[in-house]
């Protein structure tokens, strides 16, 4: 018997965690729309260059493109896939609706969840896997307009109007292996589907969870310890290969199973994308004493305590070591290391975030002013990017939904 082939597209792939784990869990790529080079960079050399998840079809160039030209471009092409493709996944970005940042009713980016609809109805998937922020379930200007509805209610309605039965959920991912405090709004979608079934999919996602997490030798709940405490600067560094002037840690012994896991298949003792921020000495100094004399670990410091600790930034979050990380953004300046005076790195950013250690990050490390509207770097693509292993997890259960 022929094993079922199930097939995917990925939609504002980003870096593509999504789709590792989608990949991991056995999905076939057909493509991925990705608008920023440098994000696109890192998911054409992991995913379609080396792992060759994605079988592309001929009539769509293989590069950064933008779903609003796609739609516009290919819609024939796109009407053409309906029957073939399994799921759809992903979400559009989520900056203005994030409680983290500046809640902006007109950003641009908001209107791309009209561009997701419309894909959606020219493909047609079997199922729908939808991410974004927590706060795309929040109205804007509720205070001025009282009927004001959050985007999530009008996703929902327009994809029950298509014929999808849906179920949208805010879900923690730390409650699955993932080694930091990351709530995402996450909906399915299930074409034709009867009632209520796409709530199978959030029960068997619980179910699941501990066979696999068992299967992986991985706790529901690891934390910063675990995830990163074999990347510490004490044990040795070197220069960084491809960021000149910089200096790059080395692999200490593998502490817990996570990090077995992560580190599975690597042979070189120079992580990817490892490479230290230089530091004034005033910052070190502030950094140490914060570390040493701070009452409050896994705490953010904000307001008038940050004057008292010499802190310039707008607030600094000292990482506990024994617990979950908070949500990985993409500003780095934002966490100093559980116990060393540094802020992390993009790796140590990426094992919170469940990558890997053999997914290797693309473009320049970070950057500042105006370019961050335009650039992706490495710390942006991993803060923004899904957790593999919750995306894993996902794309099995999505699997028995067929």
């Amino acid at each position: 018997m022929r094993k079922k082939k199930y097939t995917v597209i990925d939609l504002f792939a980003g870096c593509g965690g999504l789709s590792l784990g989608l990949y991991q869990a056995g999905w076939n790529g057909v493509f991925a729309v990705e608008k920023n080079p440098c994000a696109f960079e890192t998911l054409r050399y992991n995913l379609i260059d080396r792992k060759r998840h994605f079988s592309w079809p001929k009539w769509l160039p293989k590069e950064p493109l933008d779903i609003l030209e796609v739609n516009k471009k290919y819609d024939k092409e796109l009407i053409g896939l309906r029957g073939t493709i399994d799921l759809v996944a992903g979400g559009p970005p989520c900056q203005g609706f994030s409680m983290a940042g500046k809640r902006v009713a007109d950003d641009i980016r908001n209107q791309l969840v009209f561009a997701y609809i419309d894909f959606i109805s020219m493909v047609m998937p079997r199922i729908i896997l939808f991410e974004n922020v927590k706060g795309f379930t929040y109205p804007f200007d509720k205070r001025e307009n009282a009927d004001a509805v959050p985007y999530s209610v009008v996703v929902v309605n327009r994809l029950q109007e298509m014929g999808y039965d849906v179920c949208p959920q805010v879900i923690d991912f730390s409650e699955y292996g993932v080694p930091q405090r990351r709530k995402r709004f996450i909906l399915v979608g299930v074409l034709n589907g009867e009632k209520d079934v796409a709530k199978i999919f959030l029960e068997r996602l619980k179910v699941n969870r501990k066979k696999f997490l068992a299967k992986h030798d991985l706790n529901q709940n690891a934390n910063i310890t675990e995830a990163i405490s074999d990347l510490l600067r004490s044990y040795g560094e070197v220069d960084t290969p491809d960021r000149k002037g910089f200096k790059s840690g080395l692999y200490g012994p593998i502490d817990s199973a996570y990090q077995r896991y992560m580190r599975a298949g690597i042979e070189d003792n120079v992580p990817n994308s490892h490479s230290f921020a230089k530091h004034t000495a005033e910052k070190l100094a502030m950094f140490d004493r914060l570390i040493k004399e701070y009452p409050t670990k896994g705490k953010r410091i904000d307001g008038k305590a940050r004057e008292k600790w010499g802190i310039k930034q707008r607030g600094l979050f000292i990482l506990d070591g024994r617990s979950v990380a908070p949500t990985i953004t993409n500003m780095p300046d934002d966490y100093l290391h559980y116990q060393e005076p540094r802020i992390m790195t993009v790796r140590e950013c990426a094992r919170i975030q469940s990558f890997p250690d053999w997914y290797e990050f693309k473009s320049k490390y970070t950057t500042g002013g105006d370019m961050r509207k335009k650039e992706v770097p490495r710390y942006s693509q991993v803060g923004n990017a899904i957790p593999p292993l919750f995306a894993q997890q996902a794309g099995l259960v999505l699997k028995t939904l067929i």
